[in-house]
């Protein structure tokens, strides 16, 4: 059997990215993938700027606690300060613009704001310390003109977009969607809503794949289920490859006499069956579809529906994002205390479906079959377990959350 890392090189050795690219709406970016640098065209914030509402003042003309200084003038967020005067001080907003002159903001809430004898913006009575620079944002704190502020191969989430939105790029350069064609064999299959025929079972991995598509910027076209029959196979991949990327299939890619796959792809194109040391997992199916005059890139996941579902997010996933340019194929992992005991030590390298505490430990599902989907929608992610790994309470564990790998 392959290993998983020997696996996932051989794939990503082999799929590059498209090179594709399109222009779109920057709040329309999200999770897709940035195709080319982002250059800051101005300094972030472009001016100092206040940090509060408050007062500034020259830290000079503060002697000391108790000082009063007469308000020269009032500035809002978006007006343009005049320089301040000496001896006096400013009432300023968050967001506004420090007048030239003024080192320091006082919070309004260590000031008293007094009238003005003389008539006038009244008067402020400083009672807090002043320090130079206090609650002042620099221009250019946050970043710098012509700062590289994203990077191509990114995937965009909402606070890069907001980063983008700040250095004012209204839209961005990102890799095209992958074209994806999913479809399930089997005759024992069928659809949810639909009545079950005798030794028939709901399709639940043609729902669970297609979710993961579209979480990772893909154009999905769902050819449902292709019945058992080599003929029917090798059309659904020949229609398939039309206009796809990738074909993905789930179940049917052993050597019974009803998995047709196998035959079809060798017919259609050529196709690579390998036997992965992981748990759950196992078989899965790689090649390609060349018939139609182009290539299109083929993978067949188990049958089993938590089986397709974690072969899917560490194999079909990374080779999604190659496709689109990702520089981040590799999900995080993190360190914590297991809250459970695994003394059934596998010569596969497993995937334990587990939940974080309320106490940071990681919980384990108590049944870990691979046609037990409950184990998975109840997760928060997997333990990935190294091949003849036991697990005792409190022992440290690499734990891969789900939200590193959608």
């Amino acid at each position: 059997m392959l290993s998983m890392d020997d696996a996932l090189q051989r794939l990503l050795a082999q799929v590059q990215p498209s090179g594709r690219t399109e222009s779109v709406v920057t709040a329309l970016a999200l999770g897709r993938v940035l195709a080319e640098d982002v250059l800051s065209p101005l300094d972030v914030p472009p001016r100092d700027n206040s940090a509060m509402d408050g007062y500034a003042m020259r830290v000079a003309d503060v002697v000391g606690a108790g000082t009063v200084l007469p308000v020269s003038q009032r500035v809002a967020a978006g007006a343009m300060p005049q320089p301040l005067q000496p001896g006096t001080a400013a009432r300023i907003f968050t967001g506004a613009f420090v007048p030239e002159g003024a080192d320091a903001v006082l919070m309004q809430e260590q000031c008293e704001a007094l009238k003005d004898p003389a008539g006038g913006l009244g008067q402020v009575r400083i009672q807090g310390a002043v320090s130079a620079g206090l609650a002042i944002r620099r221009r250019g704190e946050d970043v710098r003109l012509g700062e590289r502020v994203l990077s191509a191969g990114a995937r965009l989430h909402a606070a890069a977009l907001g980063l983008a939105a700040t250095a004012g790029r209204a839209e961005l350069t990102v890799a095209v969607r992958p074209k994806v064609a999913l479809f399930s064999t089997g005759d024992e299959l069928a659809l949810p809503g639909q009545p079950l025929g005798h030794a028939q079972i709901y399709n639940s991995n043609r729902t669970t794949l297609h979710a993961l598509l579209l979480s990772l910027g893909c154009e999905v076209r769902d050819l449902g289920i292709v019945p058992d029959s080599l003929e029917a196979t090798r059309a659904a991949l020949r229609d398939a490859a039309g206009d796809a990327d990738l074909i993905l299939s789930s179940g049917g890619v052993s050597v019974g006499e009803e998995d047709h796959l196998k035959p079809a792809l060798e017919r259609e194109g050529r196709l690579d069956l390998w036997q992965i040391a992981i748990k759950p997992g196992k078989p899965l199916a790689f090649g390609e579809v060349t018939s139609t005059g182009r290539r299109t890139w083929y993978m067949g996941l188990p049958g089993n529906p938590v089986s397709s579902f974690i072969t899917f997010l560490l194999f079909v996933r990374p080779v999604l994002l190659r496709m689109q340019g990702a520089t981040q194929l590799a999900p995080r992992g993190y360190l914590l205390p297991a809250e459970f005991a695994w003394t059934k030590a596998d010569k596969r390298r497993e995937f334990l479906r587990v939940r974080v505490s309320e106490q940071g430990g990681l919980q384990l599902f108590s049944n870990q079959s691979s046609g037990v989907m409950s184990s998975a929608a109840w997760a928060d992610g997997v333990v990935d377990l190294a091949p003849g790994t036991v697990v005792q309470p409190g022992q440290v564990v690499r734990f891969l959350p789900f939200n590193e790998l959608f």
